[in-house]
């Protein structure tokens, strides 16, 4: 116990020291932060990007690179959240973008190319056989979740502990008291036994169970295809549908993980990099629910949304899904991304830390313990200082993430930046592995 102690005690005293180096080189953000305050809650207006003792502020970024406004320079590993899937400046699609904006913005009305993008999107993903657009992947989903409601006329859905899809449906730690009122039954991810005595018992209320295929804010944590196997089988039998949130993890093949573990979802939702980093959601799927919308008849569901198909989105996505992030591209990225993950393991082993990186493809998480990680949990409070951290280090190397770890991987990074990645662990390892070391 008094090891344990002295352990904690140490590690507390090196997060101080890392926070202090962080804040003493960085006055500009930390004033911007101080201004914002008086007007921002919290000083920032998107949670996710907010850390004490204040978050470092971008003013530019080209390729796969950034730079703060107190001039240190990073590697962009953190990629939007997979939304900054092409960099920073891929000139095929600013030059989308600026032609867009010569030819007039906010024309209220429909455009070709909305139908051409829907069209592109339709012939990737194996459930898409209609597709309509959004301004999020929240708004795709909880327009998904009013359709499958609306087609089966029950009223509840399954939804997975730690499952995030988006700021008005999040189950990461726990139920949220902004959530929407959906009345929602939470089970554990990867836990078919669970998740099948749910439909069995309550099948005849529940209109449709939505996951992600792998976990995003959870953790990055792959469902099992045995899992997905069994979702699709079950929710056939309760007359449920099945929605994947594939809004992060379509990127891991032309088709999504759909595509790649061969289970074909009822509804997808989809956002992020489509429209080559423009605001963009969809939600799509079986020609009979989606019909649903089709104002040629009566009764059709209303869907609204002034900026659904605003042009500049319809311009960065035709160039985006069309142009450059074709099968072959998508393959790269996905090879790229296990090659990486199995390096940064390899050097947790060779460290024998309690140190784990999760994912598949170019998306990664780091846990402190042990894997495989197999569903969410909660942290304790080493964990949580440790990934801490691991964050104010791998800045101090000039390597930007998520605050909570979390990695997506964008075109741009190639080997270089892979090895320097590499390297910032190796160091993180080698200086804090007496608050790690296995055992």
């Amino acid at each position: 116990m008094a090891v344990a102690r002295q352990r904690n005690s140490d590690l507390d005293a090196a997060l101080a020291d890392a926070r202090e180096r962080y804040a003493a080189v960085r006055p500009n953000s930390a004033r911007i932060h101080q201004r914002a305050r008086e007007v921002l809650p919290g000083g920032n207006t998107r949670s996710v990007l907010f850390y004490t003792p204040f978050p470092a502020a971008m003013v530019r970024g080209e390729g796969c690179l950034l730079e703060d406004v107190d001039n240190h320079r990073y590697v962009d590993f953190c990629g939007e959240y997979t939304a900054g899937l092409f960099g920073h400046s891929e000139p095929r699609i600013r030059a989308a973008l600026h032609a867009a904006i010569d030819r007039g913005l906010n024309l209220a009305s429909v455009g070709e190319r909305e139908g051409q993008l829907a069209a592109l999107l339709c012939a990737r993903f194996p459930s898409l056989e209609r597709v309509r657009f959004t301004n999020s992947g929240t708004e795709a989903n909880m327009m998904a979740l009013g359709a499958a409601r609306a087609f089966s006329g029950r009223s509840h859905i399954v939804g997975f502990r730690g499952g995030y899809h988006g700021g008005l449906l999040t189950f990461v730690g726990g139920d949220s008291p902004i959530n929407s009122p959906i009345p929602v039954t939470l089970v554990d991810y990867n836990d078919i036994g669970q998740a099948t005595e749910v439909l069995r018992v309550d099948g005849r209320d529940i209109a449709a169970v939505i996951l992600e295929p792998m976990m995003g804010s959870g953790g990055c944590i792959p469902a099992t295809p045995e899992f997905l196997n069994a979702l699709r089988t079950t929710t056939r039998e309760a007359g449920a549908l099945l929605i994947f949130d594939e809004v992060m993890t379509s990127r891991h093949s032309s088709g999504g993980l759909q595509k790649l573990r061969g289970v074909t979802p009822d509804l997808t939702t989809l956002g992020k990099y489509v429209a080559g980093g423009m605001s963009f959601g969809a939600f799509g799927g079986r020609r009979d629910v989606m019909d649903l919308f089709d104002g040629h008849r009566p009764g059709a569901l209303i869907h609204s949304g002034t900026f659904n198909n605003n042009v500049m989105t319809m311009a960065g996505g035709l160039v985006a899904m069309g142009e450059i992030f074709d099968a072959a591209a998508a393959e790269a990225l996905f090879a790229r991304g296990e090659n990486l993950r199995a390096r940064l393991n390899g050097v947790c082993g060779e460290r024998a830390v309690d140190l784990h990186f999760s994912g598949l493809g170019s998306m990664m998480q780091p846990h402190f313990r042990k894997g495989p990680i197999e569903r969410p949990y909660a942290a304790t409070p080493t964990e949580e200082a440790l990934r801490e951290l691991y964050f104010f280090d791998l800045l101090a190397a000039g390597i930007y993430i998520a605050r909570r770890g979390m990695i997506a991987m964008s075109l741009p990074i190639g080997d270089a930046e892979c090895d320097r990645l590499v390297g910032a662990v190796e160091e993180f390892c080698a200086l804090r592995r007496p608050f790690m070391a296995v055992g």
